[in-house]
């Protein structure tokens, strides 16, 4: 298991990391960084897709006392896939596939129980924004009890892409949200499926909504307004699995 993440620090020592090939989870970078070097940085960051935060130094002095000169990178325990490479990929392998959307969940224990039920499920991936979200750190695979070192976790960059990529290779979208037109027993999950999870306090946003063919929710009989994320996730994929018959 996974005891702590590894860090990369110094701004050149960043650079050769990404065009090395590193998988990073995130950058953090100090506010007011400004430098030949730097712009080198920031360049290398953006081809590639890495999420960045710009914090002020003292953020980055709390996790170090190394000469780190205002960047410092976490490597990222397992390498995330594309959903538009694994996609043809499972269908190529005659599978019918179950994926779990993460939509703005922040909380990384949340995050480590949904994984580790997808993993006991069979579900085929899970998707996250590559802002604004949870991401696969040493937290989330001990929480997970290791389950996020052999589920595939797709990070995406644009989820409206995401999701119009995965209708038009024939999945069905379903969102789990308190607006639903009706229960999670009602829906059809047969065919290629994607079940939306929203966070616990917003829900699913509105543009993504637009786009999904079913919204769904799970009755409440108590007064809590709403079930914890990792338990409704695992009520929607456990009822998935039963209807295709696994």
């Amino acid at each position: 298991m996974i005891e702590k993440n590894e860090m990369i620090f110094g701004i050149r020592a960043v650079i050769e990391a990404i065009e090395a090939g590193k998988e990073i989870d995130k950058v953090l970078i100090k506010k007011d960084m400004q430098s030949e070097l730097a712009k080198e940085l920031f360049a290398a960051l953006k081809q590639s897709f890495i999420p960045v935060q710009r914090v002020p130094v003292e953020r980055i002095d709390r996790i170090t006392r190394k000469n780190h000169q205002g960047v410092v990178a976490f490597i990222s325990p397992i390498t995330y896939q594309r959903t538009e490479d694994l996609v043809p990929f499972l269908f190529e392998q005659g599978k019918n596939p179950l994926f779990i959307l993460l939509d703005g969940i922040t909380d990384v224990r949340n995050f480590g129980a949904i994984a580790r039920t997808c993993e006991c499920a069979g579900v085929d991936a899970i998707i996250i924004p590559s802002k604004n979200s949870v991401s696969v750190n040493a937290d989330a695979v001990k929480t997970s009890a290791g389950a996020l070192l052999s589920l595939p976790v797709c990070r995406e960059n644009n989820i409206l892409s995401t999701i119009r990529f995965l209708k038009e290779s024939g999945f069905k979208i379903i969102a789990a949200t308190e607006k639903g037109d009706y229960d999670y027993t009602k829906a059809d999950y047969h065919s290629p499926t994607c079940i939306i999870m929203g966070a616990e306090d917003t829900g699913v946003p509105y543009e993504h909504l637009a786009l999904c063919d079913e919204w769904i929710k799970i009755p409440l009989f108590g007064t809590i307004e709403s079930l914890n994320v990792s338990v409704a996730a695992g009520i929607l994929i456990y009822k998935a699995i039963e209807q295709r018959g696994f």
